[in-house]
């Protein structure tokens, strides 16, 4: 009969040229394995249904433990269940758990959500800011935790945060989380929605700001100072009523003559647009060196981008009395087409908008372009611009079309 295994015996015993098995006598089955290499490990011999079969246990088991392990196994056999075959289904379930656990991490599905759902099916400047929120925000606050244990109480600690100080982009932050879990739950990959009932934690009020005549020389004049490739964006925004993204990645190949023509992929209402550049316009994109298909750019291939640290550079040369913002730009753009008599349609269709005067069954079938009015309108503006920087009658106000 084997003796007794001991503890101490356990480690006592030295490696041979050939693996080896030591039975203990303390438990029916249970065999200490030693290898060459001075390794050493359990195992579990027993027959199942006629046939002998071999459990290797798990490494670093104590000795007591692998008695209960072993135990317990031999309790499997005379259940009619085979130990190894209950090891291997507990293994696969565990790495089939560890993946599914890998899949539902946050960063796993919102790199799914970008791609999926952000890049497909929103405008560039959503994108973009679709991107700084889970990058700059929540994956590193909630770095490897999945979308399961993401609760309400969490996403009002992210956004109260936030809102210390920066109280818009709080409620941007909590905008593009709610659109997070809301595709998540369409796809059945969560069961309930955290954001739902979460209150943005910042009031908001519709910009009014608009740039005087005066406001615009003295941004012109800076714009001038910062020069290049970052003055003449700027200068295009303000001379096109067009957004910051969409100015930014303006391309060669997008221009054919006056007109500048954006795919539905990089508009904010995911509709193509058409925009007819004015003379000043052109005169803008012919003084940008030719590097490549992407005009506002140092390589060719990405767009413009640090437009915060621009406003910085040509707001400490213009010193302007009261704060504005770059999409101030586009509303100057549209206000002072007004005062120049462009009608509020042709305003609406520079600017890409599907509300106003387009909303409802108007849009369904008015199918006008106003492309003539437009072009129209856009030079009337750009005149008043270049007369206000250069000093000159700005022209009197007349009704485009009636």
């Amino acid at each position: 009969m084997a003796r007794k295994l001991t503890a101490l015996a356990v480690t006592a015993f030295r490696a041979k040229e050939d693996r080896y098995e030591v039975p203990d006598g303390g438990c029916r089955g249970l065999y200490l394995l030693v290898q060459p290499s001075g390794k050493r490990r359990f195992c579990v011999r027993y027959r199942f249904k006629g046939v002998s079969k071999k459990l290797t246990l798990d490494p670093g088991l104590t000795l007591a433990q692998a008695r209960a392990v072993a135990a317990a196994a031999l309790l499997d056999v005379e259940q009619g269940n085979d130990p190894a075959i209950l090891k291997f289904d507990a293994r696969a379930k565990a790495a089939k758990v560890a993946a599914d656990v890998a899949a539902d991490t946050i960063e796993a599905r919102a790199a799914t959500f970008i791609a999926q759902y952000v890049e497909k099916r929103t405008g560039a400047e959503n994108q973009r800011q679709a991107r700084y929120v889970f990058d700059k925000i929540v994956l590193p606050k909630w770095h490897g935790r999945t979308v399961h244990d993401i609760k309400r109480k969490d996403i009002i600690a992210l956004v109260e945060k936030i809102a210390e100080d920066r109280p818009i982009m709080a409620n941007r932050a909590l905008g593009h989380l709610s659109k997070f879990f809301s595709w998540l739950c369409e796809r059945d990959q969560v069961a309930a929605l955290p954001c739902h009932g979460v209150r943005m934690p910042s009031k908001e009020h519709a910009r009014d700001r608009i740039l005087a005549d005066a406001e615009i020389n003295a941004l012109w004049q800076a714009l001038d100072a910062v020069g290049g490739m970052a003055g003449n964006c700027i200068k295009m925004m303000l001379l096109t009523g067009q957004r910051r993204s969409e100015v930014a990645g303006m391309r060669r190949s997008e221009i054919s003559g006056d007109l500048w023509t954006l795919p539905a992929q990089k508009t904010k209402n995911r509709k193509g647009h058409d925009v007819p550049l004015s003379r000043q316009a052109l005169e803008l994109i012919e003084q940008m060196p030719d590097v490549g298909d992407v005009i506002f750019t140092i390589d060719g291939a990405r767009p413009i981008r640090n437009f915060s640290r621009i406003k910085l550079a040509v707001d400490k040369i213009m010193k302007p009395e009261q704060p504005y913002v770059w999409h101030d730009l586009r509303r100057s753009a549209a206000s002072g087409m007004a005062r120049l008599g462009v009608q509020l349609p042709v305003i609406e269709k520079v600017l890409n908008h599907s509300s106003g005067s387009f909303r409802g069954i108007v849009g369904v079938y008015q199918r006008h372009n106003y492309a003539d009015e437009k072009r129209t309108g856009l030079q009337r503006w750009a005149d008043h611009v270049e007369a206000v920087v250069r000093g000159g009658p700005v022209g009197r106000v007349i009704k485009l079309w009636s």
